[in-house]
């Protein structure tokens, strides 16, 4: 068989096909729709059965933890009368040590009901040690495929870290370089060795996290009484806003707002070689939560089934400064210390709490554990070794690439919202560039995929002069 680069990517709808078992033509319908919740019942899988798999194997029911201190400090820069409760959803103590253990959980879990005698899955992230882990509960081989250095075989401490925790779970790690390679060894290693695609973005990963938002809303309930009012979600792939927020869909039928938050990275580009170290967020951030909000099937299945665009109401970013304070002051003033990438919600969560009422809720929906490579501390070490300028000062001034800018005062840590309107028009109009005709049945998909109307879909589409059939 032919292994070149360009022969392997002709191939690679098949490669995915055949890894995870689904047969994503038949969800397929008309010119650019297709059937998102056929595909979501993929496996026949109940809220109820994922809970009970999740149960047997060291993932869920954590503990939801109010963070008093956090609020009070927010309390003295709001106005009399604001400053919004402030809860943790402590996804750190999942086994793996973070959320994306509820991902893993039920991919492994399908992988050795469909006899596969390995796992793969493509990451830098947390989602590499949460395969690694279930993998070794279902007694499977794991591969991680992990895009590690640059050019010059330099790696961040974050990443280093990560793929320690893959080999202490028994994963062999694939360590390459920063660019187009990754996605290509992936797709060989899945079709040599035969074993399962453990994408972040098949049905099993995004049901496995429908768990943590029922649980959200449940635990909530014992603690206070009330639903909360808003959730706030780190948001890179968007699986992460995807599933929590279909699992808060299907517990209440209360209006929970959900906003999803990414780290502002903007300027640097994930697959260059030289942006690469100059970055101190390896997910979480706009590199990724822009691109896959605006095409969620730029993953590494035919359709994903992360669609943040579908259930969020708020987008909005942090700058990695204050990131990094909110790390610290998770640390001094709640004695609990979690890695940067799951602050990024709670850094968000700061800001957004000082414009609602002290008797409303707002919850920061997962946490991920820290150890030395991902302690704020050796990433803030290794960005000044890279020429990043490191100061206190006023946020807004921080230059992603050339400068990380702590907050000089706690009311300065301000999120900023994008523009979720333009961003649904240019989702709108990446789709009106595949197709010049749409069925009414697209029209209607596409209004789901954008959270919009029908006739804001077709007023969008009169602008291309799409063709709109009977």
């Amino acid at each position: 068989m032919n292994n070149s680069y360009e022969s392997v990517m002709a191939r690679k709808n098949e490669i995915m096909r055949r890894s995870v078992g689904i047969d994503f033509n038949t969800y397929e319908k008309d010119y650019l729709s297709f059937d998102y919740e056929g595909l979501l019942s993929e496996g026949g899988f109940t809220l109820e059965t994922i809970k009970a798999i999740q149960k047997d194997n060291g993932v869920g029911n954590t503990p939801l933890k109010e963070c008093k201190n956090i609020t009070n400090l927010v309390r003295k820069v709001a106005k009399p009368g604001f400053g919004a409760r402030i809860f943790i959803k402590d996804e750190a103590l999942n086994d793996s040590g973070s959320f994306k253990a509820r991902r893993a959980s039920i991919s492994c879990y399908q992988a050795k009901k469909m006899g596969f005698k390995g796992v793969i899955a493509a990451t830098s992230g947390n989602y590499g040690a949460a395969v690694a882990s279930q993998a070794a509960k279902y007694g499977l081989k794991c591969i991680i495929v992990q895009e590690c250095y640059d050019s010059n075989g330099v790696g961040q401490p974050e990443i280093i870290e990560k793929a320690r925790a893959c080999e202490a779970y028994g994963a062999e790690v694939v360590q390459l370089s920063v660019g187009p390679e990754l996605f290509y060894k992936f797709l060989l290693l899945l079709e040599e060795t035969g074993y399962f695609n453990a994408s972040l973005y098949t049905p099993y990963g995004i049901m496995g996290i429908e768990s943590l938002g029922q649980e959200l809303i449940e635990d909530c309930l014992k603690l206070t009484g009330k639903n909360p009012d808003v959730v706030v979600c780190t948001n890179a792939g968007g699986g992460n806003l995807t599933g929590t927020a279909r699992g808060i869909k299907k517990t209440t039928e209360a209006k929970v707002e959900i906003v999803g938050a990414s780290v502002n990275l903007y300027g640097l580009h994930m697959a260059d070689d030289n942006d690469f170290n100059k970055k101190s967020f390896t997910t979480g951030h706009t590199g990724f939560g822009l691109p896959f909000i605006m095409n969620p099937d730029r993953s590494d299945v035919p359709r994903s089934a992360a669609r943040p665009l579908r259930y969020i109401d708020r987008y909005v970013t942090v700058t990695q400064g204050e990131v990094f304070f909110m790390t610290e002051a998770l640390s001094v003033l709640e004695g609990i210390e979690r890695g940067p990438a799951g602050n990024t919600s709670l850094a968000a969560a700061f800001s957004i709490a000082k414009d609602m009422k002290e008797d409303q809720i707002i919850i920061v929906q997962e946490t991920e554990y820290t150890s030395a490579g991902k302690h704020h501390q050796a990433q803030l070490a290794f960005a000044r070794d890279n020429g990043i300028c490191i100061y206190f000062g006023d946020p807004k001034d921080e230059i992603p690439g050339k400068s990380i800018v702590l907050p000089k005062s706690v009311d300065l840590i301000k999120a900023v919202d994008l523009d979720l309107d333009m961003i649904r028009r240019k989702f709108l109009q990446s789709q009106f560039y595949k197709s010049k005709k749409l069925s009414k049945y697209d029209i209607e998909f596409l209004s789901l995929e954008t959270n919009t109307s029908i006739d804001y879909v077709i007023n969008e589409s009169k602008k291309y002069n799409i063709e709109v059939e009977d």
